[in-house]
Parts: C-alpha cells; structure tokens; sequence
C-alpha cells in the first residue's frame, strides 16, 4: 500500500492475491445462522449437461486465531450456483451473473486487503497468532475482541460499498426496478471471516426468495448491498477502535473508487436539474437574501476536491445551514431557482459534478423508519465529498414535526431527528461543498432546536418599494405588449450593491418590537454599546426574555458574523475562467481569499445581533398569537358544547 496524495493506494497485486479466498466463499461456504432467521431452502445445483463439473466447493475458516465451533451442514451456501440457476435451462453464464460475481469477488478480495491492513496497523494481527499459539494473555483479550468487531465490520462495509459502487458504475441500465428486501439481520462481529460468510449466506437467501428471475438479480443484490451498509454504519456509531480506519482514506486505481470511513462511495456524478432557472434580476426585493445567496454560490466553488475542504470553511464564514422565511408569494422558489441555476452554470465551466436535490412531503412514509432513511438518503446524497451538493426543505413546517406537538406524525418526527442530527450533531463534518435551505411560510411551527441549527437567516419578504413593484410587475407581464415603461430605470433598484447597504443600515436598530424594547433599555443603562462587554450585556438581556436564545445563537451569530467579514463577492471572472482561481491548488485558493477579507467591525456585530434576534422575535411571536388563537377556538368549541349539552339535557 502507498501513499498518494490524501489517499492510501491499495495495490493492485495485494488484491488479486485474495481472488482465490474470495472465490472459495462465493463458491461454497458452511453457515449456521445466528441473529437471522431462515428464509429459503438451502441452494440446490441445476442439472447441467454431461461433461459440465460442478463449481461448488467447500469454504472453512483458516483464519489465525479463530477458535470457533464448527457451524457445518451438509448443504452449505452456494452462491455461484444460486446465481447461474437464474439462467433457466442453458448452462452457459450470461454477461449479467458474470458481473455480478465479478464485482462480488473483487469486491470481497479489496474488503479483506484493507482488514489486514487494519489488522497489521492495530496489532490485531500479533493477536490473532498469538491467540492461535493459546499465548494470548487475559489483559489483552478484551482489546483483541474490540479489534475482531471492529475489523468484522470494516470488512462488511468495504464489501457492500465497492459491490455496490462496481455494479452501478458496470450494469446501471440493465434495470430500473426496485426490489424491498427488508432489513440484513446477520450482521456478526466475531471476527472478519464469520461477518462475511454471515452477509453472503443472507444474500443467498434473499436471492432465493426475491430474484425469481434474472432480471430481478440485480435490484435484490443492490437492494441488499445499501441495507448491509446501512445496518453496519449504524453499528459502526458505538463500536471502538475503529479511528485507524476512519482517519484514512484508501484509493483503488484500477477502479477509480475510493474508501473514506464508513461513508459509501459514489462515482460523481450530478442530477440533472429540470428547473426553470432565475437570473438575480429576476429576484425582485429580497436584497439581504439575494446577496447572500449570490455569495454562498461563489463561497461553494471554493472547494477543493483533493483536500476535500473548502478555504471559507477552514478560515470560517462558509454557510453550512440557513432558513428563508417569508409570507407566501414573496419569493422563496424564485430565490431557490436563482441559487440553483447560478451554481450549475458554475459548475459547468468548471466540470464540477453538481447536485441538487429537494426533500419533499413525499419523503414521509407511514412505515416506521421508512421517512428516516429517506432523510438520511437526502443528507448522504447532498454531503458527498466528491460533489458540489445544494440541498432544499422546502415548506419545512410541514414535513419535519415539532416535538411535543400532538399533530406530528411519527413519520415527521423522524425527519426531524434526522435533520437535527445531521445538520449539527457529534459526527456532522462541514467540508464546504454543500449547503442545505431550509424555507417556510411559517417558521414558528418548525421545531425549536431544528430552527436554531440554521446558521444563517434570509427573511424573504419581497417586493418592498414603488419600483420593486414596478419591476416585478414588468417582469411577469412578459413581452407581449407594447405599453411604455415610463419614468422608470427597470431593474435598477435591484442592482444588489446599490441595495444591499441600505437593506443592513436598517438592522444596526432592532425591527421587532420586542427586541427593541431590550435594546432601548440596555442602551439606556450602559450607553452605546461599543465594547465586548456591553455587547455581551446585550445579549444577556435578550436571553432574558427569550430563553431559547442559547449558546448556539451566540454561535450562528458569530458565524454570521464571520459571513459579512468575507463580504465581498469572489469576482465573475474567476467563475468564467476556471484557470484564475478555481483550478489553483488549495492553499493558493486560501491565500487569494485571505487577501479580500475585511476587519471585523462593530456595525457588522450590532447589525448580525439584530437581524438574527430579530427573527427569534418574530417567530416567537407569530408561535405566540398562534398558540393563542389556538387556545380561544378551544374555548369556543367548549362554551358551545356546553351550551348544547345543557339545551338537550333542559329539552
């Protein structure tokens, strides 16, 4: 194995060496089941021609310093011949089961590489000999059981991982169909050799039951691959010992696939988009949140793929999170159109994979932990280091629940966790190629903790101004008519640098009236707030009123802070022409970016205060009035049940 660049080469040789152990297990293999049930009758070999050998051959484990009871049947686990009996009568394999185990195999051989390298980096290796020797002495059996789990399951996930990848990059057209297989159960952790012989002989038996025919060979065998990903990952979350593996990356050349912990690899690839586009000018009003978006765009192209980091997430100030709200009709969509088609044309000049993707109401399934992994399918799918993601939640109110909320539905509820998880949890890692909107009509049903993970906040309040309202209205008139602009210079009002100063001027006072209340009170007191401390006064007092104003506001204030210290646009030339900046070496990137920065000042910090309180305000309010218009219905229905009660009880 050698180094190359961030990754770890794993040779070719070393892979092809383990063909033949693979072989064996994809041929023959004695397993007794353990945490799954039996599905299906054991495999049966078809009836070939005269002359035409069997290929099923036995597989025991030779492991060093596996001491198991022999878990043998006569029968056995033939996975080859399950494969080509999907054949029918000819005895000839077709191209579609030779890929299949073709990638089974490789994929196996390049699994059981990267668990010895696990194994001779850990000492699990001097281990496993010793314990073969009965050397092995009792304060080491503890680790030496935390390292055989931890190399089970590194072995599972490589296997599911670069099958998956191998047969999506070779046969994706061969089908579209989806096949559920339900969950993997025999996930086993004793040592890697019992793990893998655990997940073929489950596949043997959902290919036994699901793939009647051939064409549905390959949704069983993918559909098994993504849920054995998904059952290990979530084992992988409280096993120990697993950092040697996780803090390197590993690269197969030859396939041009990559391993990076517990994460699946896709080929990168973008989806393609089928939107109508915006152009900012047609962003009527919003200035705040178009500027924002328009930089977030540019901040996102940063990106280096080698480092797989971004230059404004290293420095601070790049936007992972951020919620738009807005009445309805003010311009959500149109500002999700803009930013969408702004980082695809970008991405286009620089060949960048880009993807995009909106989790919708279609995402809630009343199956239990159905809407989580659909959630958790959206995350992944946005996230992944080798692309450019956007990712939207739109109308977010209705598709995550509020907890405590008796309307949630169990379904909403998983989304929610998902989300908060994700967004801001114990593994959340912000590389900077991806950023994920969050945008609601009505953001104070959406929960609390949810809603503070928004780092940032777009009020999307629209068309403000008499020429706002000119403009728009020009807009979407169209072209078919003649009628005379009159004194009016179109789109001027929209330029985003004549705006976007007046639009921040307005937030060095509070908008709220309940924030500036607290304002005019702590300025009374303590005077201009001009200092750390008196800031920090400020924020105290607003965290008096409102208690959901917590550490993590000081944090998304902070960072926002940090937004308007990047203020400045990365210039359009440098998008046009990938060579100026898109294509330097990362620390190139760093240093150019360094360069425009600007100091930190006290009317960004006083008008980040106040725009982020600000909408805390607003939302506790609109929550408030809701709460209570909720409470007097209530009222009302009660005082006329009564009425009718006592109507019927008199009559």
């Amino acid at each position: 194995m050698s180094q190359t660049g961030n990754f770890m080469e794993l040779k070719e040789e070393k892979i092809q060496a383990k063909y033949a152990q693979a072989e064996s297990l994809l041929s023959g293999l004695d397993h007794t089941p353990r945490l799954a049930k039996t599905k299906a009758a054991p495999a049966q070999a078809r009836e070939r021609s005269p002359g035409v050998a069997s290929t099923g051959r036995r597989f025991r484990s030779t492991t060093p310093g596996l001491v198991t009871k022999s878990t043998a049947r006569p029968e056995g686990v033939h996975l080859i011949n399950r494969i080509q009996n999907l054949g029918g009568e000819s005895a000839i394999t077709t191209p579609l089961q030779a890929g299949i185990m073709t990638s089974l195999r490789r994929a196996l051989a390049t699994a059981m590489v990267v668990a010895d390298q696990f194994a001779q980096h850990t000492g699990l290796s001097e281990m496993m000999k010793e314990n073969l020797a009965g050397k092995l002495g009792r304060s080491q059996e503890g680790d030496f059981g935390e390292l055989l789990a931890a190399s089970s399951l590194i072995n599972l996930h490589v296997f599911a991982n670069m099958a998956s990848f191998l047969l999506a990059s070779q046969h994706a057209e061969t089908s579209e169909t989806s096949v559920d297989i339900g969950a993997v159960e025999e996930i086993l952790t004793d040592n890697p050799t019992l793990a893998l012989s655990g997940a073929l002989w489950e596949l043997d038996q959902d290919l036994a039951i699901f793939a009647t025919r051939e064409d549905l060979l390959m949704p069983v065998v993918t559909s098994f691959l993504e849920q054995l990903m998904e059952a290990v990952t979530i084992r992988a979350g409280n096993t120990p010992r697993l950092e040697p593996f996780t803090s390197v990356s590993y690269r197969v050349e030859e396939d041009d696939f990559q391993i990076d912990g517990f994460s699946p690899f896709a080929k990168a690839k973008g989806s393609k988009l089928v939107m109508s586009f915006k152009k900012p000018h047609q962003v009527v009003g919003n200035h705040i949140a178009k500027h924002q978006a328009m930089k977030l765009s540019k901040m996102i192209m940063a990106y280096d793929f080698e480092r797989m980091l971004n230059p404004f997430a290293d420095i601070g100030g790049f936007v992972f999170t951020f919620m738009g709200d807005g009445k309805p009709g003010t311009g959500k969509t149109t500002l999700i159109q803009m930013m969408a088609g702004m980082i695809n044309e970008y991405c286009k000049v620089a060949d960048y994979p880009f993807r995009y993707e909106n989790l919708s109401t279609d995402s809630i399934d009343s199956y239990q932990g159905k809407s989580a992994q659909n959630a958790k399918n959206f995350i992944r799918n946005i996230t992944d280091p080798h692309v450019i993601g956007f990712g939207t939640i739109d109308d977010i109110d209705q598709l995550a629940g509020k907890r405590g909320d008796r309307q949630s539905s169990a379904g909403q509820l998983e989304i929610t966790a998902v989300l908060m998880e994700s967004f801001a949890g114990a593994n959340t890692v912000v590389r900077g190629n991806c950023t994920f909107g969050m945008f609601s009509n009505y953001p104070e049903n959406v929960d609390d903790a949810l809603r503070q993970r928004a780092a940032a906040r777009f009020l999307v309040d629209g068309p403000q101004t008499r020429e706002d309202f000119i403009d728009i209205f020009h807009l979407l008139l169209g072209k078919n008519h003649k009628i005379p602009v009159g004194k009016h210079d179109l789109y001027a009002s929209q330029q985003i640098k004549k705006a976007i100063a007046a639009s921040y001027d307005k937030h060095s006072k509070p908008q709220e009236e309940g924030l500036e209340r607290v304002f005019d009170k702590v300025s009374k007191d303590i005077g201009k707030m001009d200092t750390i401390a008196k800031i920090g006064t400020y924020l105290k007092s607003i965290q008096e009123v409102d208690e959901r104003f917590t550490g993590r506001s000081i944090k998304n204030i902070t960072d926002a802070i940090k937004v308007r210290a990047m203020d400045f646009e990365l210039p359009d030339e440098w998008m046009e022409n990938p060579e100026l900046f898109l294509r330097k070496d990362y620390d190139t990137k760093k240093k150019m970016i360094e360069d425009m920065a600007t100091p930190i000042t006290l009317d960004m910090i006083m008008q980040e205060i106040n725009r982020y309180a600000d909408s805390e305000f607003r939302y506790a309010d609109k929550s408030d009035e809701a709460a209570i218009d909720n409470a007097v219905r209530d009222m009302h229905r009660m005082e006329e049940a009564k009425r009718r009660y006592l109507a019927e009880k008199s009559g």
